[in-house]
């Protein structure tokens, strides 16, 4: 077992000591041909230009031809020499003439196809690593918060959105843009309101001292599918002075159409605020539409807004309206269209729009008759609240006014308060 033992460790001693060996040899053969990978240059060597007319065979100095060159070493003319003349040194070196410096080409006039070493580092240089292009960022502006009509109080921007399975109305308030206040310090507020019902509302949060607040609040309405289209949403703008007063600024009334109450589209709603009016409503009432004419159409256009204070001779316990528009050439009846109902306020809104036919020569001979009866049974009878605006030929103040007005601005849709008459 001894001498066993003694022979295994001996065989295994000589195969460890061969492949140190094997090792060794290997690594001084690696280093000898990275050695020789080199060439060592002890003699000054004259540059080999492409063209051969530069050469001369009479130099005393051995010259290093582009065969004589290891491939692994390219060598490069700088740009700053190409084009330039060679002339000869006593000592057998060749050298350029001096001249002005090489410039590189312009940034736009590069391509990427003929972009060596020098132009990247010229590109590099003149484009700072982590410089920002402020043109990349520069978002176009909206007009909304730049165009403000004259005589503008104020604009204010919403967002309207209905959840059908849990019947609520969600309103968010964005923000309020040149809002006009007769202090030296503006701090704004909203109430919002749904009508018919102006006992309840929501109040947004007070902004000091700036005419153009930034809200960013949500309000939510518990309100009926059912009843939806006959709410309007109501937007008050107050500014508190001093003395802890609240100041009217204006309002914005917003009526509830399907096209605004999807639960897919967040679109931002944007509307003028409309001033108070201080003038007291009349003995039966008020209402608003406003009037434009194409003439190129022949188009006459009623947009029936909203109407306040409405008082019957007939008062009942709820208040059914609707407003009926008439065009009358002379005394013959040409054609009318009527409103949808609205039910249980005095002060409804309407916010529906007519088209009627109407030649430019008749604009002399022709009326609207807007007649607002309280119920379906009422436009039966003979009393109704009306107004009748038209020429000379058969109205005066401020409804042939507004017909004129309607005339003068073919282009506008004109929009007036009208006091309304009991008629029978």
């Amino acid at each position: 077992p001894v001498q066993l033992a003694a022979v295994l460790g001996g065989v295994i001693g000589g195969i460890i000591f061969g492949l140190l060996l094997g090792l060794a040899a290997y690594l001084l053969w690696k280093k000898r041909c990275l050695c020789d990978y080199y060439e060592e240059l002890t003699s000054p060597a004259t540059p080999t230009l492409a063209n051969n007319s530069l050469q001369h065979k009479d130099q005393a100095s051995p010259v290093l031809t582009t065969q004589q060159r290891t491939k692994s070493i390219p060598f490069i003319v700088p740009p700053k020499f190409h084009g330039q003349n060679w002339f000869n040194l006593e000592n057998g070196e060749r050298v350029q003439e001096d001249s002005e410096p090489y410039t590189a080409p312009e940034f736009h006039r590069l391509s990427f196809k003929s972009m060596a070493g020098y132009n990247l580092l010229h590109l590099i240089g003149a484009y700072a690593v982590g410089t920002v292009n402020p043109d990349l960022y520069n978002f176009p502006e909206d007009d909304s918060e730049i165009d403000f009509p004259e005589g503008n109080i104020g604009r204010l921007w919403f967002v309207v959105e209905y959840e059908q399975e849990a019947e609520r109305l969600l309103v968010s308030l964005i923000k309020a843009r040149n809002l006009l206040s007769f202090s030296e310090t503006c701090n704004p507020f909203v109430k919002i309101y749904l009508l018919p019902d102006e006992r309840c509302h929501l109040q947004s949060k007070i902004k000091h001292k700036t005419k153009n607040p930034q809200f960013e609040e949500r309000f939510i309405f518990q309100v009926s599918c059912k009843t939806l289209s006959q709410r309007t949403l109501k937007f008050s703008i107050y500014n508190v002075d001093k003395c802890k007063k609240h100041h009217l600024i204006g309002h914005v009334i917003f009526p509830l159409k399907d096209e605004f109450l999807s639960e897919d589209s967040k679109l931002v709603i944007w509307r003028d605020l409309e001033a108070e009016n201080l003038e007291p409503p009349s003995e039966f009432g008020n209402l608003q539409f406003s009037l434009g004419y194409n003439e190129y159409l022949g188009r006459l256009t009623v947009v029936v807004l909203r109407a306040k204070g409405l008082r019957f001779q007939d008062e009942q316990t709820e208040i059914n309206t609707y407003v009926k528009v008439s065009l009358i050439n002379y005394n013959k009846f040409i054609k009318s269209k009527k409103t949808a109902v609205v039910h249980g306020t005095p002060n409804p809104v309407f916010n529906e729009t007519f088209g009627f036919k109407l030649n430019q020569s008749q604009l002399d001979t022709a009326s609207l008759s807007l007649s607002v009866y309280q119920n379906a049974e009422e436009e039966i009878s003979s009393s109704h609240l009306r107004v009748v605006i038209g020429p000379y030929m058969y109205a005066r103040g401020n409804e042939l006014e507004h017909w004129n007005e309607m005339l003068n601005k073919p282009k506008e849709l004109i929009k007036k308060w009208h006091v309304l008459s009991f008629s029978t």
